[in-house]
């Protein structure tokens, strides 16, 4: 049995292989009855604060890259693996650069060409999604 997202719920992509993953800036709180993650990917400077799903932090700082990019490799290729059957939700504090850039990561692992990857995630996420030079080249790299 299979418990993803709706796929008009607030920030959800959906990667060509229909699978659906949400993008979300955590500065946001969810509104009032917003379905939660099952498992999240939270892409942050910091330690993010606790919450009732499991998640993985990635240490990211704002408008950087990951600090460990092997580490930052296998937990996207598990959020994708998890994509398939759980809700899952991709997380920095806009919502937009390290988000967008991770969401474009799943779409090279969904089998987008990494030179298009960028292009599909501001079409389909966020018009101003990957906000950075260094973060498109991070795409274009994986």
């Amino acid at each position: 049995m299979t418990d993803t997202w709706h796929p008009r719920d607030p920030g959800v992509l959906r990667l060509p292989s229909g699978r659906l993953v949400r993008g979300r800036g955590l500065r946001h709180p969810l509104a009032p009855g917003t379905p939660t993650p099952s498992y999240a990917l939270y892409l942050l400077g910091r330690q993010p604060p606790p919450v009732p799903w499991e998640f993985t932090w990635i240490r990211w700082p704002d408008f950087r890259l990951p600090a460990d990019r092997p580490a930052a490799r296998a937990a996207l290729a598990e959020a994708w693996e998890r994509t398939a059957d759980e809700r899952v939700e991709i997380a920095c504090g806009g919502g937009r650069g390290r988000t967008g850039t991770a969401l474009a990561c799943l779409a090279v692992l969904d089998g987008v060409p990494a030179g298009e990857a960028v292009t599909y995630v501001r079409a389909h996420y966020d018009r101003r999604a990957v906000e950075t030079l260094w973060q498109r080249r991070y795409v274009r790299r994986f």
